[in-house]
């Protein structure tokens, strides 16, 4: 994209002062904070989804962005949660399935522990913290299939959880659905998975997504490329895994479809004014 082009979507989207550009400055500041921990305890991880997008395509976030996202192998990935969750930092936290029962998504957050975004989502209610933060995704060696199977079911238990109010039995109910598919289910489907022939890799299970494709050939040795001013680690072959994930992924999309990929009500509000 050439920088008049990068220019003009600025100034639509994220212009300087405003409340989304000053949550993506705060979001990469929260993600060089996470990359000197990685680098201190050598582990590897590079720019995931829509930050790789945004880092491809308008070198920084896509101007419509509201979160980051980085990704680990599942290895590396529980290396790190071990010495995240063993954090002692008053600004950050590591907000994931072991540390807030009520967090249920099997991909963890590096946050803020203080402050408050307004999300769309009915869950957000019951966090323990509400800051911005940075997605923390992995990916582990498994096929479509069980990738798939884990998303199907985890989705349809999860969300029986979303209306219960009392606290102690959403938590309870919470535990049980987590625990059922995380030692029951999901060890069988990684077991089925053994059966690999493509070498694929898919998000975690649970995670969601299984339509995104990866293999190590794409991803390593990483590289760097320009986010924001500065070099961030990235796959080897950038296109492969956008084109995996998004097609065509040098088209922008409609105005519509940007609407809908906004998780913050307050952005939402920003960007299209307040609905009537």
């Amino acid at each position: 994209m050439d920088e008049k082009n990068k220019q003009v979507l600025g100034r639509v989207w994220n212009p300087e002062g405003s409340i989304l550009r000053r949550d993506q400055l705060e979001l990469f500041r929260i993600l060089k904070a996470l990359a000197k921990i990685c680098e201190e305890h050598h582990i590897p991880w590079w720019l995931g989804s829509g930050s790789l997008l945004g880092a491809a395509r308008h070198k920084g976030f896509i101007p419509w962005d509201d979160d980051m996202d980085i990704v680990l192998l599942r290895k590396d990935c529980k290396r790190l949660e071990k010495i995240l969750c063993q954090l002692e930092n008053d600004e950050f936290v590591y907000h994931s399935m072991d540390t807030d029962v009520d967090y249920v998504n099997y991909y963890g957050k590096f946050r803020k522990r203080h402050g408050v975004i307004r999300s769309k989502s009915k869950r957000y209610d019951y966090y323990k913290w509400k800051g911005i933060g940075i997605d923390v995704f992995s990916i582990e060696k498994t096929t479509f299939f069980s990738a798939y199977w884990a998303a199907k079911i985890y989705g349809k238990l999860e969300p029986l959880t979303l209306d219960i109010h009392r606290s102690w039995l959403r938590k309870t109910m919470i535990r049980c659905i987590e625990g059922t598919c995380s030692y029951v289910i999901f060890p069988f489907l990684r077991l089925i998975s053994l059966y690999n022939p493509k070498n694929e890799y898919h998000y975690t299970l649970g995670t969601g997504f299984p339509k995104s494709r990866f293999y190590l050939k794409d991803i390593f040795p990483l590289i760097t490329t320009e986010f924001e001013g500065e070099q961030m680690p990235v796959p080897k072959d950038m296109d492969a895994c956008l084109t995996r994930m998004y097609g065509d992924w040098r088209t922008l999309p409609s105005e519509d479809s940007i609407k809908k990929r906004i998780h913050c009500q307050e952005y939402v509000e920003e960007i299209f004014g307040k609905e009537d």
